[in-house]
């Protein structure tokens, strides 16, 4: 059970938002000494940690990503062996030279000043603690640390094909996280990442001419930068050198769950301002400048428009940083390939940017779901990229349906609640984490209609900002604001395989009114049907067909609603008040909402009978 707290994060009150929760709460101070000739970091760590569970723990897991950049490391294993290898990694990691491999060693522990017992498998060190941490209590945990930045294989590393010196992301001994379920210390085999919310107040000491930027507000900005003009709202930024060989940066960032940052010495530096004074930074290099210039009008848009249909942006700053391989979120901040068209450059920068959500303050755990980060955000996507159209698309999510038919017909499919690890393929976990889960959300939609599923995501944000929600815990507010049961939606999408297909199986009369319209379920999941009958005299009438288990329905104007079918019924049938030979045509989800893994058959009388 959630225990209810109050926590330190300062942006939100959770027992006003949700009771009988709790979450754990960390505290990062860092000071870092980088050696860039050698490509090491000496760290010191000092990381509060307050047990805000029911619980008394007795060890603590930390998260040693860099550790995964070595030959025979889980991560080299699994893209070895994999069917479809990631090409990012490939056979890579097996190549790796000593002084171009990853690692974290640690040179101490302690635990309020006593040192700790510990030891390191793979990417995790598990340490037991000296003295138990109640429920309620704090302790201080300290380390001390070298690194060493992995050529650039995935994510993070150094010397990317684009000519970026440093992508630091996953660079530091990060503690895992403890919830309802227990400790979470999963192996970094190659995505997804789940942690406490809390502070960070970071210090990096590197060279002089290293411009750094990421995560977090940089403490004395105009010790570093000043405008050297402006265009068109665009500040261009001037960075002021320093004489001394080394300089240190610190940045500060509260209600984060991490903490990213890029360097590299050929930066250029540009600000705007977005919405309510978000502070809007690019950093790039020359040889992407003539698509990066244009950026930061969409950046600003995007942000319009996200906070309007998803909940404000509750940070004060936010980075798109040029950074290599694809593209990557992290709080307030993302890393970006730099070249391509800009086309494709808006559309990853929407991607990573929604993920400030679905991610950054919506902090689901991505390892068991996925979806939830991922399936979301590219909801989020591919709404904002059609509002930005001149001519938006009536459903813009109908990529995502079709992923998920070619699915169906192609691989094997498996459930969505699949951890994102172990999907047998990266095809099957690509498809699943972003396209299913994209529809799951475009198909809510329909169930609920679009005035209730909007006040649902918005309620989904008010309630859920800076914790950890799940599946249920989502669900559960869309039935307090729809007055919609959806329990059987949840388990039928994310649990099973269960395929949706309706058809439209007979229409038939008697020579007299009405006319007898019957429906049948030939996939095993049950879905709400909405039915539009069209007229030769060109009138159109809408039907909605609720299931028994919501034990409501949407509300739609000029939508008539029928008896609810139940589930356990292969058959639906109702009469029309229309004589046969005035119908045109009968078709169910003329939008294409429904994950129907066959539309053929959901129109009378059938299309392919129809001649042209």
């Amino acid at each position: 059970m959630k225990k209810l707290t109050l926590l330190f994060l300062p942006l939100i009150n959770i027992a006003q938002s949700v009771p009988n929760y709790w979450q754990q709460e960390v505290a990062y101070v860092m000071h870092i000494d980088f050696d860039v000739e050698k490509h090491q970091f000496e760290g010191k760590q000092e990381l509060t940690y307050t047990n805000n569970s029911p619980d008394t723990l007795r060890q603590v897991f930390y998260h040693l990503y860099f550790n995964a950049f070595q030959p025979g490391s889980m991560m080299d294993e699994r893209a070895n062996h994999i069917p479809d290898p990631d090409k990012r990694i490939g056979r890579r990691i097996e190549k790796l030279k000593p002084d171009e491999i990853g690692y974290h060693k640690i040179k101490s522990l302690t635990q309020d000043g006593k040192p700790l017992f510990y030891e390191v498998t793979e990417t995790i060190l598990q340490a037991q603690l000296s003295k138990p941490l109640p429920p309620g209590e704090s302790t201080v945990l300290e380390m001390n640390f070298k690194a060493q930045v992995p050529l650039q294989i995935r994510r993070s590393g150094r010397n990317n094909a684009e000519g970026i010196d440093y992508t630091m992301t996953q660079w530091y001994p990060k503690l895992a996280e403890y919830d309802e379920n227990g400790w979470h210390p999963n192996p970094y085999v190659s995505r997804e990442f789940y942690a406490p919310y809390g502070s960070f107040d970071i210090t990096i000491k590197i060279d002089s001419e290293y411009k750094l930027g990421g995560t977090g507000e940089l403490q004395n900005f105009d010790a570093y930068w000043k405008v050297e003009k402006e265009e068109g709202g665009l500040q261009i930024m001037h960075y002021l050198q320093n004489k001394k060989k080394k300089r240190e940066w610190q940045f500060k960032a509260v209600n984060v769950h991490d903490f990213a940052w890029a360097a590299d010495p050929l930066y250029n530096h540009t600000m705007t301002k977005g919405p309510q004074n978000l502070k809007l930074h690019f950093f790039y290099l020359d040889s992407v400048a003539d698509t990066w210039e244009k950026l930061p009008a969409y950046t600003t848009t995007f942000f319009e428009l996200m906070s309007r249909y998803f909940g404000k942006y509750d940070y004060s700053q936010f980075s798109v940083v040029q950074g290599g391989d694809g593209g990557m979120e992290y709080p307030m901040c993302t890393m970006l390939k730099g070249t391509g068209k800009l086309e494709g450059l808006v559309g990853v920068m929407v991607h990573e940017a929604a993920h400030s959500w679905f991610h950054g303050m919506l902090g689901s755990n991505e390892f068991q779901y996925p979806w939830m980060d991922e399936g979301f955000t590219s909801f989020a996507e591919e709404k904002v990229l059609n509002e930005m159209k001149e001519e938006p698309s009536a459903n813009p999510h109908v990529n995502a349906y079709f992923s998920h038919i070619y699915m169906v017909r192609e691989l094997e499919l498996e459930p969505l609640a699949t951890p994102a690890d172990y999907f047998s393929t990266n095809k099957n976990y690509g498809i699943s984490a972003y396209r299913r889960g994209e529809v799951f959300v475009a198909q809510l939609q329909y169930i609920l209609g679009a005035e209730n599923f909007s006040k649902g995501m918005l309620e989904y944000y008010r309630r859920w900002k800076f914790k950890h929600p799940d599946p249920w815990d989502f669900i559960k507010v869309m039935e307090d604001v729809s007055g919609i049961q959806l329990d059987w939606y949840l388990n039928f999408w994310l649990n099973t395989n269960k395929l949706i297909d309706y058809a439209v199986e007979e229409v038939s009369s008697t020579g007299k009114n009405p006319t007898l319209v019957r429906l049948k379920r030939i996939g095993e999941m049950p879905m709400p049907l909405d039915i539009t009958i069209t007229t030769k005299r060109g009138d159109s009438y809408r039907y909605h067909i609720p299931l028994v288990s919501m034990f409501g329905a949407k509300k739609e104007e000029d939508v008539a609603v029928l008896k609810p079918w139940a589930w356990t019924s292969a058959e639906y049938q109702w009469r029309l008040d229309l004589d046969i030979e005035e119908i045109n045509s009968i078709r169910i989800d003329p939008l294409l909402l429904m994950a129907d893994i066959n539309p053929l058959n959901n129109v009378w009388p059938p299309e392919e009978k129809k001649g042209d």
